[in-house]
């Protein structure tokens, strides 16, 4: 039975209920035979139209469940893991499906508006856009972004953090009013306090806090090497760029500001929470970030 023939019948029924006459109205304005409809009440449904009606159920729930900010390729890492889900799914399906729906992501806008620098070689950026790793801790991104909270939006923070490129972790975060040395510094103690005695390559773009004799020399205490960005390139930070695009967009942005720093905390470390430990892709064979680091450690 195709798939309008079936909603048809199913909004025929549903809405005649208890008003009489009401069957042989619709049926006669959607130019459906009574035969037609009542052997549909009685037919058995195949296992294909049981699959598809469980699966527009599951997408629909995962879908809402990320905030309608995940497409086609993490509804199926969910999917795979999902346990109402006993046979196998393809992307082709899920995104028919989707289709049919009506739904979709909110995709980033790639921005077209940078001028490219004139390139320039720099012996300290060692990590040179090679962002392939092999276990945790090889190699750490830190960043800073800039978040408002406020019945206006008129107070600023800043969210720091540090991303284990492995499985794409944000190991450790802090928000401080203004990107400072010691903030870094306070990022980085409890990045090494989640991930022990560790020495990776640590790469950062030339912000003052980064280049400050106090942040370099906590580092050098811990034996790290360090990378810089080449000046006006961010796509040599791009994973930890991508991460706080993703956060903003597919998390702050789609709640309400937050009024007071309670909230706008809470907040903050709900949605790093959700993209450590609730989101799912298929780059990580359908497990979370979290899952992906610890089956390696």
């Amino acid at each position: 039975m195709k798939q309008q023939h079936r909603l048809a019948y199913r909004a025929i029924s549903e809405v005649s209920q208890g008003k009489r006459g009401a069957i042989t109205k619709l049926l006669a304005y959607v130019g459906v035979s009574r035969q037609a409809y009542n052997k549909s009440l009685h037919r058995q449904k195949t296992v294909w139209e049981a699959q598809e009606e469980l699966l527009e159920e599951r997408i629909t729930y995962w879908f809402k469940q990320h905030h309608q900010a995940i497409g086609a390729g993490k509804i199926l890492s969910n999917l795979n893991r999902d346990e109402q889900i006993t046979f196998n799914v393809t992307i082709k399906r899920v995104k028919r499906i989707m289709g049919n729906l009506g739904i979709r992501c909110q995709i980033r806008v790639k921005k077209h508006h940078r001028i490219k620098e004139q390139e320039q070689y720099m012996q300290d950026n060692i990590l040179n856009q090679d962002f392939t790793v092999t276990a945790p801790n090889q190699v750490w991104l830190a960043d800073s972004t800039e978040l408002s909270y406020g019945i206006n939006g008129q107070f600023k923070m800043r969210l720091s953090g540090v991303l284990d490129l492995y499985g794409r972790v944000l190991i450790a975060s802090n928000l401080s009013t203004t990107e400072t040395a010691a903030a870094e510094i306070q990022v980085f103690q409890r990045a090494f306090e989640y991930a022990g005695e560790v020495h990776p390559l640590v790469h950062t773009d030339r912000g003052a806090a980064y280049t400050s004799k106090s942040f370099n020399n906590f580092l050098a205490g811990h034996e790290i090497t360090r990378s810089m960005s080449r000046p006006g390139t961010p796509y040599d930070n791009s994973p930890m760029e991508r991460w706080w695009n993703e956060f903003k967009t597919h998390w702050m942005d789609r709640h309400p500001m937050p009024t007071t720093y309670q909230e706008f905390k809470a907040l903050v470390n709900e949605g790093i929470h959700y993209f450590n430990h609730l989101d799912r892709s298929p780059a990580r064979n359908d497990l979370t970030p979290v899952e992906y680091r610890n089956e390696a450690v």
